[in-house]
């Protein structure tokens, strides 16, 4: 019935859940999913649970999947970046060890999800570096350890050896649905905006004044989903890496204005100086578990929902943050989307399914 068979590493993360709902709905894919809990919404993907950094454990998990396209979606974050590069390649090979052994010559493409932090360096290292922007795929590798570079050289023995095509998608700050994900800084507005609009508390951008004025761009994850099905499926884009941005660039001085329009707060001045939402969401817990019971939303605590950490540090980069996408646009790829839609489509989604009041 099906002449594609996915396997989607992280299926129920933020990429590997819309990749999933792409791929089905495209027809033609039969999809197999790995994750610790079977995904949410998606009966109709295989799912296999396994914990990847189980090298024997995989293997079993994976002998009778045979998949044609292997889609690397997950990542595990250690204390350092020695430690990240180590894991996190062992993850990689540990899964297409499984896909490539006695009796599984089915695999003809993988694809990894890496991101920006290709060209910024790795949280203990982040933004320090200051390239050129826009960002383009054929800048050099940063001279330190980065765990993204460790997967890529994984993917790239593996292909060699095997025949196999491949292709590496370096998408900005991903917006999209998920739940639990460690880095989501739609669901982490969401969040915030419901706090602060529920309490009369200021709708305060936390970012630096850079990244409050200057331009920058992000990634939907349904946008990405599609790259990913394109790039597995033509012929053109083999053995490339890719920037996924989508399309269009803003200045979060007036997305602010957008996103507290919508939830019914007016922007707060801002006070020319980083406030990071790590401060500011510090005591929220609380207020977020009376918005649960009062409005009878899904029982999730705010840190499964919030990853302050991490919008502080795409809020807080020193530098603007612009990705070019003519290989994609040169190679046949068109997809866009635009950001206003990428947050106000989510926030919808997660009043829809009750996540926010």
């Amino acid at each position: 019935m099906f002449d594609k068979r996915a396997l989607i590493v992280g299926v129920t993360g933020i990429v590997g859940n819309n990749l999933a709902r792409q791929l089905l709905a495209e027809g033609g894919w039969e999809v197999h999913g790995i994750s610790r809990k079977p995904p949410l919404g998606l009966s109709r993907v295989k799912h296999v649970a396994v914990d990847v950094l189980d090298a024997e454990a995989t293997r079993q998990a994976l002998a009778d999947t045979r998949p044609t396209h292997v889609f690397f979606c997950t990542w595990t974050r250690m204390s350092n970046e020695a430690d990240n590069c180590r894991v996190n390649g062992a993850m990689v090979r540990h899964v297409l060890d499984a896909v490539s052994g006695p009796g599984q010559a089915s695999v003809r493409h993988v694809a990894l999800v890496t991101g920006t932090k290709n060209y910024l360096g790795p949280f203990d290292m982040y933004a320090r570096n200051q390239p050129e922007t826009p960002f383009r795929e054929d800048q050099p590798r940063l001279p330190i350890d980065n765990f993204y570079y460790v997967q890529e050289d994984v993917v790239f023995e593996f292909a060699a050896r095997h025949g196999w095509s491949w292709s590496v998608h370096r998408p900005h700050t991903i917006v999209g649905y998920a739940v639990g994900n460690a880095m989501n800084i739609g669901v982490t507005l969401a969040v915030y905006a419901s706090v602060c609009k529920a309490h009369g508390r200021p709708f305060l951008f936390p970012g630096s004044p850079t990244q409050h004025a200057g331009l920058t761009d992000v990634t939907d994850a349904r946008l990405l989903a599609k790259h990913l099905a394109w790039a597995a499926t033509t012929p053109a884009a083999r053995n490339e890496a890719f920037n996924v941005a989508n399309g269009d660039v803003f200045r979060w001085k007036r997305l602010w204005g957008v996103i507290g329009g919508h939830f019914g707060l007016e922007a707060a001045p801002y006070p020319g100086e980083q406030v990071p939402l790590q401060q500011q969401m510090a005591d929220m817990a609380p207020l977020w578990n009376g918005l649960v019971q009062a409005h009878r939303l899904q029982p999730h605590g705010i840190d499964e929902l919030a990853s302050a950490w991490h919008t502080d540090l795409d809020l807080g980069r020193p530098m603007e943050c612009v990705n070019d996408m003519n290989k994609s646009r040169r190679l046949g790829f068109v997809g866009f989307q635009d950001t206003e839609r990428s947050f106000l489509d989510l926030f919808d989604q997660l009043r829809h399914e009750r996540i926010i009041p």
